[in-house]
Order: structure tokens, then sequence, then C-alpha cells
């Protein structure tokens, strides 16, 4: 297989923060969401950059990833995971799941960097008889969409596809069980994670978003139609707001007690002029305005 630079396929360096590397993910995932992009080979684009992303959200996967990587490796080397190497998980997902792991669809890059880890259960060998019965654990990484409206996810469980329904409002670390359908026998438990998305963020039960509008949509207020969990809905955006402003869409975060809200905070942003008559538009906003801020 092919060692994969995930810094390189999110564009940041080996040095970024967290918060620089959230940022480029989402940008990214925007860019080349099928839903979204037209553009060939987007829907691949944006496996990687959500694969990339996983590996480097989490601290202990980036710190073995850049372990890794410290050895030299490039990208499109021939790259075989070293015996007894640690990608930060403590569980079993390449005996459960098979390949794709819990949250499906990575590379067999990323399987056998994090999707490889035993256990510690016994592994019998030629003759050593049937292996005793015990709960086996995984981590689930669950769609918000499937948190918010309680649909189910399909996973492959030694073989054989299942679907599990989800809770909805479900937390990060509850616990799903899956009665005999772990190894020899037993349990499944599955730990509940919230999946990465190319659009939100999560603040306990809010949703948070990051919505870009134009200096005049903000100096003069407008509707601008904005994606939930839910569906779209419009958001008005009163006249003379400021970037940073936050509005708050009730009710659209996920289900609780109460449910959350969704929080949308504004980004301005200013369209690069694209022609004579634009850049005109601009001189006469400077020449209004002035230089001042």
């Amino acid at each position: 297989m092919e060692f994969k630079d995930y810094y390189a396929t999110l564009g940041v360096e080996p040095s970024a923060g967290e918060a620089e590397i959230k940022t480029a993910y989402r940008r990214l995932a925007r860019k080349y969401h099928p839903d979204v992009s037209k553009e060939a080979g987007a829907e691949d684009k944006f496996k990687a950059v959500n694969e990339a992303y996983e590996a480097l959200r989490d601290p202990q996967k980036r710190a073995a990833y850049d372990q890794l990587r410290a050895q030299g490796y490039r990208p499109g080397e021939e790259f075989h995971a070293p015996p007894n190497f640690n990608g930060g998980q403590g569980f079993d997902f390449e005996e459960i799941f098979g390949n794709g792991g819990a949250g499906g669809g990575f590379s067999d890059f990323f399987e056998s960097l994090f999707a490889g880890q035993r256990g510690g259960r016994a592994r019998g060998g030629p003759g050593a008889g049937p292996q005793p019965r015990g709960d086996t654990r995984a981590k689930l990484a669950v769609p918000l969409e499937a948190v918010y409206s309680g649909d189910s996810v399909r996973i492959t469980v030694n073989g054989k596809q299942l679907d599990v329904r989800v809770p909805k409002g479900v937390t990060p670390g509850q616990v799903i069980r899956l009665t005999g359908q772990g190894s020899n026998g037993g349990n499944l438990l599955l730990e509940i994670e919230y999946a990465a998305h190319p659009q939100f963020e999560v603040d306990g039960h809010n949703i948070l978003y990051t919505l870009q509008v134009t200096p005049w949509q903000a100096a003069l207020g407008t509707s601008i139609g904005v994606p939930t969990l839910g569906g779209e809905v419009e958001l008005k955006i009163p006249a003379e707001s400021d970037a940073g402003r936050k509005l708050r869409l009730r009710g659209r975060g996920l289900p609780g007690t109460p449910a959350g809200d969704q929080i949308v905070e504004l980004e301005i942003l200013a369209p690069a002029p694209t022609d004579e008559a634009q850049k005109k538009a601009y001189r006469n906003l400077a020449k209004a305005f002035g230089e001042s801020v």
C-alpha cells in the first residue's frame, strides 16, 4: 500500500494547530462535498479529506502518525505498518468490522494504522480450541444527521451487514449493545462518538454553523437559506450586522431535554472582482466610505 501525507491532503504544515486543521478540513469538505461540487473526482477528494481529518483531529492518532512520518516516508512510497504499531486505539476494529472500520470508507493505509489494534484477547492457533465468549467493545462514529433523526447506520460485523438503530439524541460515550454479534458469540458493545461533519460542529446539544455573507448583505440585511440537520430554513440577517455576530435557530440543534439550538456565526466575505464593472463598484464604495473601517 502507499504512504499518505495527511498534512498535504489538507494543505497545512505539520506544525499546524487544531484550529488551523479544522478550518482547512471544513473549507475542503465544503468544496468537494458530493452534493455541492461538480468537479471531476470530487467524491474521492471528499473521502480523502475526511480520512486525513479523522487521522489528525485525534491527538493519539496524530502523535502515532507523526512518529511514522518522521521516519522519512514520502507520499506514494510503498508502506507497511511496523509490527506492534500502536495507532492510539484500544479497540479491535479490524477483527470486528473488517475492511472499512467502524466509520467506514477509509483506505487500506488508514486501516493498517488505526484499525488493526487487538483488544487483548487470546487468538487461537491450530489446535487451540474454542475461545471463551466475552463482550467485545468498539467505537461507532455516527453521522449527526442520524443522531438528529434517530436513523439506522449500516455496519459490517464479522463479514455480515447489520443495521444499527441510533437512538434519537444519543450522546458520545453512550453504548449500544448488539447481543451475540461480538467475537465468539459474545456481545458487541458500540461506544458512540460523533463523526466529523463538513458543515457543523457540536457544543453540547447545540449545533454550530458558520455562514458566509457579503458586506452588503451584512450591512443592509437579508434572508438566506441556511442548512440544518433537519433541512434548509430561512434565516433573517439583521441590517448592520458585524462579522462574528451569532444568530440562533431555536430547536434546530440535537434532540434533548430541552432540545438544542443551531447557532449561526456570521463571517463577512468580500468577493473578488472579476471584471471592470465590479472593480468600478468597489472604487465607488471606497469613495463613499473612505479608507477607515
